[in-house]
């Protein structure tokens, strides 16, 4: 084995076992709620072969501690019937976002906005703006910057469920995150 190779080997290993001998766990990071697959959701994408690991995680491999910030990241925003006010759930979602964010500056993203079935296309395409834009004034608000963020409505036009009962419509009324540059090598803070 060369010489080289065994220092890096070293220099990996010994901190794990120092750490092992102290008894410290790594800090947790709290998964996310499992998905359905909608129509409307992107599956996360797995990193490119070969990259190495962002944050020496112990047990964690790269493509676990990727995995974990990619699926917070692509978390979606839901919003009760017409208004784009964000809900308590969703903005405690997003300041869980914002540590990941702050750890990957290179993060680039687009939120869509989405509505329900309900309202007139104009209406929709506006509302969904306004839903955009009102998740990207929460993040910008604390520290995130605006360049990295896009909005776009997509209106009523991409239900994520089809149907008209109360579930399917609040399934619909949503901002989705598109990572758009920036996503190898995503680290946890």
């Amino acid at each position: 084995m060369p010489r080289l190779s065994r220092y890096a080997i070293l220099l990996v290993a010994l901190p794990l076992a120092i750490g092992a001998c102290k008894g410290k766990k790594p800090p947790a990071v709290v998964p996310p709620p499992p998905t359905t697959s909608g129509a409307g959701e992107r599956p996360p994408t797995t990193p490119p072969a070969g990259n190495p690991p962002a944050v020496a995680t112990p047990g964690k491999s790269a493509a676990e501690i990727d995995r974990e910030v990619r699926e917070l990241l692509l978390q979606t925003v839901y919003f009760e019937y017409d208004t784009d006010a964000i809900r308590a759930d969703a903005q405690a979602m997003l300041e869980k976002k914002l540590p990941l964010l702050q750890a990957n500056p290179a993060v680039k993203f687009r939120i869509e906005g989405h509505c329900d079935d309900r309202g007139s296309d104009e209406y929709n395409i506006s509302l969904g703006r306004r839903r955009a834009e009102s998740v990207k004034r929460f993040l910008t608000d604390r520290g995130i910057d605006q360049s990295r963020i896009e909005t776009v409505s997509f209106g009523r036009e991409r239900p994520a469920v089809q149907g008209d009962s109360d579930d399917a419509r609040s399934k619909n009324r949503r901002d989705e995150f598109v990572i758009t540059a920036g996503n190898s090598n995503l680290r946890l803070p």
